[in-house]
């Protein structure tokens, strides 16, 4: 027979009470979160701007530190800045929303017209490999932009971002497959 709502003594209470010591983390990177939409307008600033001011695309190559002049390969290289900042957001709202939920305490949205969808399921593990996909996808915009301004970087920088870019893949893969591993030990009826 299992003992209902008994009370934990003292020391479990408190140690249980030490999760709320991460709310200051995730109100820091709400705080994070607002420095990217600031960051996000200023780009876009900049876009639009080389609609209109032929100076501008002087002061963007020189600001981006890029050799390429071409106008359009400038605006490609904005816009990737652009998903680049989205992205990195979408991550940050995956650790506050899904850390929370998963080590301090339930958001109570079940039922919400805009309750992500992914937040249902949550647990450390799926936390984990969505992390992992969405690194590798900001370190693939990376990597592009990069590529796309070759000529003004150095052959080893290129060559030492595609290493890292691999082996976030090779780690995404990893963390994937313990937790299918894992996920099959645990769905395996036992004998």
């Amino acid at each position: 027979m299992i003992e209902e709502n008994k009370p934990l003594s003292l020391l479990p209470r408190l140690i249980f009470a030490t999760r709320w010591l991460q709310v200051p983390l995730y109100l820091g990177l709400i705080v994070a979160q607002v420095v990217y939409v600031f960051l996000f307008m200023e780009e876009l600033v900049h876009l639009v701007e080389l609609l209109w001011n032929p100076a501008a695309l002087d002061t963007t190559v020189a600001r981006l530190g890029i050799a390429e002049r071409n106008k359009e390969t400038v605006i490609m290289i904005i816009v990737l800045a652009l998903i680049d900042v989205v992205m990195i957001s979408n991550l940050l709202i995956m650790v506050i929303v899904g850390g929370y939920e998963t080590f301090v305490s339930r958001l109570r949205l079940e039922g919400h017209p805009d309750q992500p969808e992914w937040l249902s399921h949550v647990n450390a593990n799926v936390l984990k490999v969505k992390l992992g996909t969405a690194i590798i996808g900001i370190s693939s915009i990376h990597l592009l932009k990069s590529f796309i301004s070759a000529g003004s970087l150095p052959e080893k920088t290129l060559l030492w971002q595609s290493v890292i870019h691999a082996l976030f893949l090779v780690s995404a893969l990893a963390i994937a497959l313990i937790d299918r591993v894992m996920t099959s030990a645990q769905n395996k009826p036992d004998h």
